[in-house]
This record gives structure tokens, C-alpha cells and sequence, in this order.
């Protein structure tokens, strides 16, 4: 699946899908809010309507030419990252993806709800929101309670008050430590 995109269930954290989004365009990156619903529109876990730009049972979901700059994006919030695990071709697409070559970034519960999916994750090292480590760590990955992990193509965050630092790790690894330290100087971090 080409490009970077966000992908949103009813009840994501607002923050984590938009403030991920906003530092990602800060920095050039193109990204697309995709519902996993045929909706038009996705509500968040506060009750913001968004709308998207394109409906995953509409895509025609391709992974030819993928690479590791191809980034699907899974914000947390509930019941968002249960509604994003639930969602059989979400999942199939994911592992294909990640398969082929691309990248999975999760924060806050989706690392544990939705990559704890993939296959192969022992020594991955990764965050999350506490209570939903044990689903990765049981597939031998390994904890650590650090704002924003990058273990080679998966890229974890800790929470909603960690939603920038996620979203420079993604840009970082997209572009470089320059277009990340723009941002953050245009940003006051």
C-alpha cells in the first residue's frame, strides 16, 4: 500500500490521528485519513466528526512497489484500536503491507491490539499504553516505556501525550533528523 496513511475507527483518540497528522504535513509528508467504514465521516472518542478522504472497503488495495517510506498509521483511543483489530481486511492489509516491505506505526493501545497481529515480532522493541503490552510481549517482543520506538519497520508510541514525539519518529524515519528538527523549531518543542 503506497504512501502514508492514517487509518480511523469510531472512537480514535483525536489527538493521536490528527496531532500525528498535523507534524506529517508540518514536515511535507502527504497522508491519508482513511475510515474503515464506508462512512463518509468517523467520530472520536470526544465526539469530533471528521471526514476522510477515502473508505478502505472502496480502496483498491495494492502492495506492488510497497517499500519501507509506505507507512499505514493506527492511532489508539477506545473503542477505536478494538474496532481497527476487528476489522478482518484492516488486518489481512496490514500484514500484507508489512510483508511486502512497508512500514506499521501504532500508539497508545493499538500496538498491542492491532500489531500484535503480525507475525515474527520476537525482539521487536516497542511502547504502548500500559495494560496492552503483554499482547506483543507474548509474541516475544520486548517493552519499553519510552514516548516513541523505532524497532526497524514498526513504529510505536506511548499515549496521547506522546502523539508529536510518534509522529517525528515517522517523519524522521520517512525523511530526515533536519525536516524533524524544522518542525519542532516551527512548533516550539
Amino acid at each position: 500500500m503506497k504512501g502514508v496513511n492514517i487509518f480511523l475507527a469510531d472512537g480514535f483518540e483525536d489527538i493521536e490521528a490528527l496531532g500525528t497528522n498535523d507534524a506529517l504535513l508540518r514536515g511535507g509528508i502527504r497522508t491519508n485519513l482513511i475510515a474503515i467504514s464506508d462512512e463518509p465521516f468517523v467520530q472520536s472518542s470526544h465526539g469530533l466528526t471528521l471526514g476522510v478522504e477515502n473508505n478502505l472497503p472502496e480502496m483498491n488495495i495494492s502492495h506492488s512497489g510497497t517499500t519501507a517510506k509506505d507507512v499505514m498509521i493506527f492511532p489508539g483511543g477506545m473503542p477505536g484500536s478494538r474496532n481497527l483489530a476487528s476489522c478482518k481486511p484492516l488486518v489481512k492489509a496490514m500484514k500484507e503491507h508489512y510483508a511486502a516491505g512497508g512500514t506499521v506505526a501504532a500508539i497508545c493501545a493499538a500496538p498491542g491490539l492491532v500489531l500484535s497481529q503480525l507475525e515474527d515480532l520476537e525482539g521487536v522493541e516497542f511502547t504502548c499504553f500500559d495494560g496492552f503490552e503483554n499482547y506483543l510481549v507474548e509474541k516475544g517482543a520486548k517493552f519499553t516505556p519510552k514516548p516513541a520506538v523505532r524497532s526497524g519497520r514498526i513504529i510505536t508510541g506511548r499515549s496521547a501525550g506522546h502523539a508529536v514525539s510518534f509522529a517525528l519518529e515517522i517523519l524522521e524515519f520517512i525523511k530526515d533528523k533536519e525536516t524533524v528538527e524544522s518542525v519542532r523549531h516551527a512548533m516550539y518543542l
